[in-house]
C-alpha cells in the first residue's frame, strides 16, 4: 500500500464520493485505511463500563484503499503515485502527473 497516515485524499467510489480527508490510519493487511469525516455509519450501543452512555454513536469505519486516491501537494489533483530512486538510492514516492517527490 503506497499510501501513509496524514495524506490528503479523495473518496473516487461509494456514497462519499467526491469527499476529501485526511488519513488518519491504515491497516495494510486487509488494505484498508480511516478517513476523516468519511464512511460514517450510526452504531447502537449498551452502557457498558468502558463506555458508561449508551444509545446511537456516530463512529467512521475504514474504506477499502482502491476507492481512495491521492491528491498531490504540488499540483493539487488527484494522481496515481508513482515510485522513483532519488539521488542518495533511497526509494520515494511521485506524483504521476507533476512529476514531484510527494513527502
Amino acid at each position: 500500500m503506497r499510501l501513509r497516515s496524514n495524506d490528503n485524499v479523495i473518496i473516487i467510489k461509494g456514497r462519499d464520493r467526491g469527499k476529501q480527508g485526511r488519513i488518519q490510519r491504515t491497516m495494510p493487511a486487509s488494505d484498508m485505511v480511516l478517513v476523516d469525516g468519511v464512511n460514517v455509519v450510526m452504531r447502537h450501543t449498551k452502557p457498558t463500563t468502558q463506555v458508561r452512555q449508551g444509545g446511537i454513536i456516530q463512529k467512521e469505519m475504514p474504506i477499502h484503499a482502491s476507492r481512495v486516491m491521492l491528491i498531490c501537494n504540488h499540483c493539487q489533483q488527484p494522481t496515481k503515485i508513482a515510485s522513483r530512486f532519488l539521488a542518495d538510492g533511497t526509494k520515494a514516492r511521485a506524483c504521476r502527473k507533476c512529476q514531484e517527490v510527494i513527502e
